[in-house]
């Protein structure tokens, strides 16, 4: 990719798309995340970030069950926590995903958002939630992609996106998702949710996947 690092401080990447450019400096991935597939080498400026560190500042966020089990959302919350940004621009993390194309880092493999997961009933949703809480942090989200997106982040350029505000929000409806979660009790400290998914109700969830998707469209 030819963009210029300029203006952007850090570069995330997720999983596999280290490779994309050299100049990352932090890869967030997943502890089962093959060996084969991690770099053989890190610069100084470079870090790998695992379950120990993303854990703990996604559950600062109420945990993976209202933000949502995949990396796009887990990496989202970890910069949030961990850089505190004023813009966070994202590429690559549409979800949509072409059956002939290699538009992601997954290529034309099963992408993990595509499986049956009761914390991700709707990206759309959890993307909203991501997106609120950061307005609420003082951070404006960009998506940088040109094509479709489950993402309901404003768009923006490289050249755009140092100047984008944090998104108007509904602190009321803002107010009322987070008691539901704290009503709700869908808490798991580990993370690993899936051992508990048997007392998490779908239509609780789609409930409250309906506030937080409210919380960015009603202002």
């Amino acid at each position: 990719m030819g963009w210029p690092r300029v203006p952007f401080d850090r570069i995330v990447a997720i999983n596999n798309a280290w490779s994309v450019r050299p100049d990352w400096d932090d890869l967030i991935h997943p502890d089962d995340f093959p060996v084969e597939r991690q770099p053989l080498e890190l610069a100084p400026h470079q870090r790998i970030i695992r379950s120990a560190d993303y854990v703990p500042s996604q559950n600062d966020y109420g945990g993976f069950v209202y933000a949502g089990g995949t990396m796009a959302f887990t990496a989202g919350y970890w910069a949030l926590a961990a850089h505190r940004p004023r813009v966070m621009a994202v590429l690559g993390c549409d979800m949509v995903y072409p059956k002939t194309e290699k538009t992601h880092f997954y290529g034309t493999g099963t992408a993990d958002p595509l499986r049956s997961d009761v914390t991700l009933r709707s990206l759309e949703a959890k993307s909203a939630r991501l997106m609120a809480l950061a307005s609420m942090q003082g951070c404006a989200m960009v998506n940088l992609s040109t094509r479709e997106s489950r993402l309901v982040f404003p768009r923006g350029t490289p050249e755009t996106a140092e100047q984008a505000k944090p998104a108007p929000v509904n602190e009321n409806i803002i107010r009322q998702a987070l008691a539901e979660e704290t009503r709700l009790g869908y808490y798991v400290p580990s993370g690993k949710y899936w051992k508990e998914e048997d007392r998490f109700d779908p239509n609780a969830i789609d409930a409250l996947d309906a506030l937080w998707l409210k919380s960015v469209h009603d202002v």
